[in-house]
């Protein structure tokens, strides 16, 4: 079963396990997609009521946006996990003749690559998701104004742990110039990452 069709007993069952996957790509994937849920929770309960008329249309588009990128991060569940699972197959490769040990090491830094560029694609898009939690903590239905928070809290957690995993790749990667966009990329979002998060939450009196 494909990890994003698994019940979340499943998947919580599945992470437990000694399976090298899912693993922390995987969940910040699954961070990411619950701070969208919440995000479009906060955005429908405040289109269902009048009182909040005056933002029905801008909580519409956010609704909108964050129902794709919710699907974005379901699908990144399992594309992480299956992005670590080539990789282990690549070091798994025959080595015993030269031709045997070049397109073994040609495949390992291709999927090294590749796993490290799936939990950065999922750290760069749950960074997106900062300022729509803004705007349904400020202008949303107050009700939910906790669900916006927590929104804010999952979708930090999901670019920290989704970076982390980048690092850890980036260590194996020979190519230079891939290491250092990717690292000068995360450095920018991390150094405001973490006041950003405490600004948003401060925005609210709970």
């Amino acid at each position: 079963m494909e990890l994003h069709n698994a019940s979340v007993l499943e998947f919580i069952r599945d992470l437990g396990s000694s399976a090298p996957a899912p693993g922390g790509g995987s969940v910040a994937a699954m961070n990411g997609a619950m701070a969208a849920a919440l995000i479009e929770m906060v955005a429908n309960l405040t289109i269902g009521n009048a009182k909040y008329e005056a933002v029905h249309e801008e909580m519409k588009a956010i609704q909108k946006e964050v129902s794709q990128v919710k699907e974005d991060f379901v699908h990144y569940i399992n594309k992480d996990s299956a992005a670590f699972m080539e990789l282990m197959g690549a070091f798994k490769l025959p080595k015993e003749t030269d031709e045997e040990k070049v397109f073994r090491k040609a495949e390992i830094q291709r999927t090294t690559k590749q796993a490290a560029l799936v939990p950065y694609e999922i750290g760069k898009l749950a960074y997106t998701l900062l300022p729509l939690t803004e705007t349904v903590i400020v202008k949303g239905n107050t009700n939910a104004i906790t669900d916006g928070m927590i929104a804010t809290i999952n979708a930090r957690a999901a670019v920290k742990s989704a970076f982390l995993n980048v690092k850890i790749n980036l260590g194996s990667i020979q190519d230079a110039e891939f290491v250092k966009q990717l690292a000068d990329s995360m450095e920018e979002i991390e150094a405001v990452l973490d006041a950003e998060e405490q600004r948003l939450l401060g925005l609210a009196k709970v």
